[in-house]
């Protein structure tokens, strides 16, 4: 893997198509290629939450988030090729289960808001969720493995629960939806 990247401005994409990673080239508009890019949008914006403080288990938590990320690109650029593997959705399963036992029952929706890297937290669960529809979509149309799909149901939900454990950084909490229906004593 030393040189794999010798050329980075290649001009073989100027027709509008892409290199796969078995050699084939597709359009830049198929499904692989906008589920290979809405992942690799997902990567960027947690690389972006990273630059924020948190705790030291919750950024090894995201690194880590960013490798399986990346198996999940490489799957995605190599039809039939499997990098991400199903014991990396069972540690999401875990991380969820470990991070929500923490936090009080809601009782209302939050609003995506809060402190900057809470605020963060939600923009990666909104990406995952584009990403994970990217991946159903190409899924329809070709054969993928189930880890994929899995992976990105599960981390959008994480992401849910990483904004809520970050918005209780320093004391602070969720941001309560003001709904009418409730301001009403719950009249539908």
């Amino acid at each position: 893997m030393g040189n794999r990247l010798t050329q980075i401005a290649t001009r073989t994409g100027d027709a509008g198509t892409t290199g796969l990673g078995d050699n084939s080239r597709v359009s830049k508009n198929s499904l692989r290629v906008h589920a290979m890019g809405d992942v690799d949008e997902l990567n960027s914006q947690i690389g972006v939450l990273l630059c924020e403080d948190m705790a030291a288990d919750v950024r090894e938590l995201l690194v880590e988030i960013q490798h399986q990320l990346f198996n999940l690109g490489g799957e995605l650029s190599i039809p039939g090729f499997e990098l991400l593997k199903p014991e990396a959705v069972a540690a999401l399963d875990e991380a969820l289960e470990r991070y929500n036992a923490q936090l009080p029952r809601l009782q209302e929706f939050i609003l995506p808001a809060g402190s900057r890297a809470a605020s963060l937290a939600h923009v990666c669960r909104t990406v995952a969720r584009r990403a994970e529809r990217a991946v159903v979509a190409l899924g329809n149309e070709e054969a993928i493995k189930d880890a994929p799909r899995q992976y990105l149901n599960r981390l959008s939900d994480l992401m849910f629960v990483l904004a809520r454990v970050l918005n209780r950084m320093n004391g602070g909490d969720d941001v309560y939806w003001k709904s009418e229906r409730m301001a009403q004593g719950g009249a539908a």
